[in-house]
């Protein structure tokens, strides 16, 4: 594995503006301001635990609902997670994590396979409804990792096993990514080039 994994994306529309940057090779450090303080906070788990220092700020039409903004960051966030892999070579692909957080417990695996797939399920009937911090629909949460998954063509599969409160839900969820995530990015020093067969991720 050679060079900085480095990544500086921005994305404007009508509705959002972002920009942000990430170091897949950092420490965790994060300086989040989207103007939705519960996707800061999850996105303060998510470069805390996959060790990916990250720094966002946006702004969007908040006004009318976090939808536009929550869904344009989950994009930036995965095309420069994409660009930052490179071609990935020396990289361990695969990682899976099991994250509890009191209540809840969320397993997620990861494969960084160039096809973007998320399978996710689990959450308790009616979290998708729960307005988590008053502003933050639990619906908002598979929504902004299908937007990472699928901007950073990779393949995850997000399961939670347990859990009665949303905000513990929805951050075991984000916790086990990154832990999952960090696993994958992770150089492998027995990986001398790109791990696949087809000599291409």
């Amino acid at each position: 594995m050679t060079g900085a994994r480095t990544a500086s994306v921005s994305r404007a529309t009508s509705e959002s503006s972002v920009e942000l940057s990430l170091d897949l090779d950092g420490t965790g450090q994060a300086r989040i301001d989207t103007t939705v303080p519960f996707l800061d906070h999850l996105l303060t788990a998510f470069a805390k635990h996959s060790l990916t220092d990250l720094t966002v700020t946006a702004s969007g039409d908040t006004a009318i609902d976090v939808h536009h903004t929550a869904e344009d960051v989950g994009i930036v966030l995965g095309d420069a997670i994409r660009e930052a892999l490179g071609d990935k070579r020396g990289v361990s692909r695969f990682g899976d994590a099991t994250v509890p957080l009191d209540d809840a417990l969320t397993m997620a695996s990861v494969d960084l396979s160039g096809r973007p797939y998320l399978v996710h399920g689990g959450e308790p009937a009616g979290f998708e409804l729960h307005l988590i911090g008053g502003h933050f629909t639990g619906s908002m949460v598979r929504h902004v990792l299908e937007s990472i998954v699928v901007h950073a063509a990779i393949t995850a599969h997000i399961q939670v096993l347990a859990g009665r409160d949303p905000h513990h839900i929805a951050e075991s969820e984000f916790k086990a990514f990154a832990r999952a995530f960090r696993a994958a990015k992770a150089p492998d020093p027995l990986v001398s080039g790109v791990p696949s067969t087809k000599g291409a991720l």
